[in-house]
């Protein structure tokens, strides 16, 4: 029952204090695109904060720290830590007879679920738990092969056709289910690939277009996510990372709205770059980050999403790239009305990643906390 203040308040100036009014959730059914802002169903902005998990792009066929773990704590830990969405790897062998997950814990106090089952429906198993929680989950074509990267979106093993067929049945099989956002269609094309050059065995820009159309002509409610390469007119960047191109080869979609670029950005941890190296770095950064992938943002061409960024965070330089990238990125309180900003996923959760380590400690529990408070400020909760 209302008080007799809120009753005059109500009446003469006209609050609304109902205890049944609904506040309408951030993020809401199958995400769009606006000039350079993601949008949910509702047409609120959206900034993909999450984390990379990998392993399903591996021989183990499936996440890795689930002989440690059960996978819905982790994935609990990582919604609590203030993450919205998983970038989750995959290879084309996952999806091959003879590729079975292990590695994997199926105690009763771990993933007794998921005994038996193999890649895809483990993978439905996170998908779920997922949207049972309130974290959305891109789907990455991390490489062909799981034993190696590949420079190109197909090998001789599995060449294109097995590479749009396995993103059409993606998109059928998570056709009606909104958790996934969208297709990372491949993971850090790079020379001999090119952009605009118009091989039709070597151009990214062309095959992005093909793999796009093919995926939305089953599937248009899907974003379509489109990463960079390593050089542009003699111009070199991080693998992947290289969208200088778009502004003169721009990747056209049959279905409007679904485009977002995404480029990768590492430290000295994965290569020394010369940027590291010049006398006014860090001030230096945010014009290479320009020059590279931030004018789509910065000139409404599209949305864009840094799907790899990370650090061991060990040396002085590391802290000062990671500082200049969160503020580049934009702390979310700071976001202009209407606007979400650049979205991101960290790489990695995982604390096996060679080059970066992870969000999480060697332990697969605790958190590593100088990384995590670099990111705090940028994350963005589907509230």
């Amino acid at each position: 029952m209302l008080s007799s203040l809120a009753m005059l308040l109500m009446t003469t100036f006209g609050f609304n204090f109902s205890p049944h009014k609904k506040v309408e959730a951030v993020g809401q059914g199958y995400w769009h695109t606006s000039g350079n802002q993601i949008m949910d169903a509702n047409n609120k902005p959206i900034r993909i904060a999450g984390v990379n998990w990998f392993g399903f792009e591996t021989s183990t066929y499936v996440v890795h720290g689930l002989n440690v773990r059960n996978y819905k704590d982790m994935m609990q830990q990582m919604l609590n830590l203030g993450y919205n969405a998983i970038r989750l790897p995959y290879a084309n062998q996952l999806f091959d007879a003879g590729s079975k997950p292990n590695g994997i814990d199926f105690s009763n106090k771990k993933n007794a679920d998921l005994q038996g089952l193999n890649g895809l429906q483990i993978m439905d198993k996170i998908v779920n738990y997922a949207g049972q929680i309130g974290l959305r989950i891109i789907l990455d074509q991390h490489r062909p092969d799981s034993n190696a990267q590949s420079a190109l979106w197909y090998t001789s093993q599995y060449p294109e056709q097995r590479w749009l067929s396995d993103w059409v049945m993606l998109a059928k099989h998570y056709a009606n289910n909104s958790t996934i956002v969208g297709a990372d269609l491949h993971n850090e094309p790079r020379s001999p690939a090119c952009w605009g050059c118009g091989d039709p065995l070597l151009d990214w820009q062309l095959a992005a277009q093909r793999g796009g159309n093919t995926i939305l002509s089953v599937n248009p409610n899907w974003l379509i996510f489109v990463e960079g390469v390593d050089q542009y007119n003699k111009s070199s960047y991080w693998w992947g990372g290289n969208l200088q191109g778009v502004a003169e080869h721009p990747v056209k979609l049959n279905v409007p709205n679904r485009l977002v670029y995404s480029a990768h950005d590492y430290t000295p941890d994965v290569f020394n770059q010369p940027w590291f190296n010049a006398p006014n770095f860090p001030n230096n950064l945010p014009a290479v980050w320009d020059k590279n992938w931030g004018y789509i943002y910065k000139q409404n061409i599209a949305p864009v999403w840094l799907g790899e960024f990370g650090t061991t965070l060990k040396t002085n330089v590391d802290r000062q790239w990671l500082a200049s990238m969160a503020a580049y990125l934009g702390p979310t309180k700071n976001l202009a009305p209407g606007a979400a900003g650049i979205s991101w996923t960290f790489w990695s959760w995982n604390p096996d990643s060679g080059d970066t380590g992870g969000i999480l400690n060697d332990d697969w529990k605790t958190v590593n906390d100088a990384k995590q408070a670099y990111l705090t400020p940028i994350e963005f909760p589907l509230r």
